[in-house]
């Protein structure tokens, strides 16, 4: 509990001290729209905007450190490079230029105004010295003033007062810590239609990729059915054509050409059989993943040790791209890595399917290099799955799979706070502030400096007994609001991460 505060109260201080410094560029970014805008200098634009983007990113980082919020990046991908023509020269519009300089920094400036996200960082940078300062400021402000009222008055009231007030504040501070962080979700976050758009483009590759895959796939029968099957059966015909001819004249030569297209035609069934398993295996669509899987490990030269606990089937194309996933890290071990034997591990975290397989090879593992890992890449990403690979030098390898949506019809039911609940923690994170900071922190800071203004702060008004109570249980209240609201918010993330 101590370190958690320390710790919380240490990070105010850095969010207080970024605030503050974010005030320079809050000015910066001023002077140069001034100068873009009213001016004309546009080529000050880009480069502030990078700027304003790295401090985002910093605070997009920071936020997931410190408060648990993953913000995930809200731009739109950068334009291509431009392309000169086949005279070397570069076309943007109407104008021809000699380099690429102007037409980069044309597409470069028409991509940051055009996106929606460079605004809301803007947004951001401008209001974080105010209102990000007094999201964080409040632990900072209690021990500051704790202490000045310590050093300025030695009477007891004051003394015990100063004192409830700076732990206050430590506890405090891990709370603020966790309320900057859901205000920087709230501007740095992608908005809903940048979310859409996002996804769109993300569908779009996705198909693209589907379909390279398939027309590889397509070069690969054909290739195998040509070079293989296909030879096999053409050598068959003339076999059994050099026998027809032969069955009356040498009836021995006949029968022994007979015998071997007999075998060469069991030999094409086996290919057939091979191929056609290459495809969609037939277990596969018989017994499941589970079992498909089992049925590699029995063919694999390799010690393999298969443990499943599926909830149920998933979708067909989920599962084929499942097995040749594992087909191929499976061969991979087998080939490249040296290994003698290999774990398979097959599980489901809600609607998620999760593959592990670790060998015990020599590692070193790299999807930049091939070995398959790239065209497992491109598989999930279909699905949008992910491969996290673990290989160090001297192993063991491991390689994680992630299929997120491979149980739709078994995922639980997600987490929705109670329809009270919801509206308490709405009212908290609304009205938590009133208690806080005009009925305590401030007249708490002009009681201890000796100013005599009562204004509107209802405490000053109750006789003199009453007024420190009145004051310390305003900020507590506040502050527990606070509390409340902050937890409730974690917990009903919780719930939605685990369901």
């Amino acid at each position: 509990m101590l370190l958690r505060t320390s710790k919380g109260f240490g990070r105010s201080l850095v969010l207080v001290t970024l605030a503050l410094a974010d005030a320079l560029l809050c000015a910066l970014a001023a002077v140069v729209m001034v100068l873009s805008f009213g001016l004309g200098m546009v080529f000050l634009f880009p480069a502030t905007i990078r700027l304003v983007r790295r401090r985002t990113a910093l605070a997009r980082r920071i936020a997931r450190s410190w408060s648990g919020v993953d913000i995930a990046d809200p731009y739109r991908p950068p334009p291509p490079p431009p392309v000169p023509q086949a005279d070397g020269w570069y076309r943007e519009g109407r104008s021809l230029y000699r380099t690429s300089l102007v037409p980069s920094f044309n597409r470069a400036l028409d991509w940051m105004l055009k996106d929606p996200a460079t605004w809301r960082d803007l947004a951001w940078v401008f209001g974080q010295p105010i209102l990000g300062a007094a999201v964080t400021a409040v632990p900072v402000i209690m021990v500051a003033g704790s202490v000045a009222g310590l050093v300025a008055t030695g009477r007891p009231l004051e003394t015990a007062a100063g004192v409830l007030l700076a732990v206050a504040g430590l506890f405090l501070a891990p709370h603020t810590v966790r309320l900057h962080g859901r205000w920087t979700e709230l501007l740095l976050a992608p908005t809903e239609k940048a979310r859409l758009t996002n996804e769109l483009r993300r569908v779009d590759q996705a198909r693209t990729i589907i379909v390279d895959v398939q027309a590889a796939e397509l070069r690969r029968i054909e290739r195998d059915l040509h070079d293989g099957a296909q030879a096999r059966l053409v050598a068959i015909g003339m076999t059994l054509g050099a026998a027809e001819e032969l069955v009356e004249t040498d009836p021995q030569a006949a029968r022994a050409l007979i015998a071997k297209a007999r075998d060469a035609s069991a030999t094409s069934l086996i290919e057939l059989r091979r191929m056609v398993r290459g495809i969609h295996p037939p277990v596969l669509a018989e017994r499941g993943l589970g079992d498909a899987v089992r049925a590699l490990a029995l063919d694999s030269p390799l010690a393999v040790t298969v443990s499943v606990d599926l909830p149920g089937r998933s979708a067909a194309p989920v599962e084929s791209a499942a097995y040749f996933v594992v087909s191929e890290l499976l061969t991979n071990a087998s080939r490249h890595s040296g290994a003698a034997s290999v774990t398979i591990d097959i599980s489901h975290r809600g609607p998620a399917l999760r593959i592990t397989v670790t060998d015990d090879g020599q590692g070193g593992a790299d999807p930049a290099r091939g070995s398959g890992l790239r065209g497992i890449e491109r598989r999930l990403a279909a699905f949008d799955g992910v491969l996290a690979l673990h290989s160090p030098r001297g192993g063991p390898t491991t390689a994680t799979v992630e299929l997120p949506h491979a149980f739709q019809g078994h995922a639980a039911r997600r987490a929705v706070p109670a329809g009270w609940r919801t509206k308490l923690m709405g009212v908290c994170f609304g009205l938590c502030w009133l208690p806080l900071f005009p009925q305590g922190l401030v007249p708490i800071v002009l009681k201890i400096a000796g100013v005599d203004e009562r204004s509107w702060f209802l405490a000053l008004y109750l006789p003199e007994p009453w007024q420190w109570p009145t004051l310390l249980g305003m900020i507590a209240l506040g502050a527990g609001m606070l509390a409340f609201a902050v937890a409730e918010q974690s917990r009903w993330k919780a719930s939605e991460s685990n369901a």
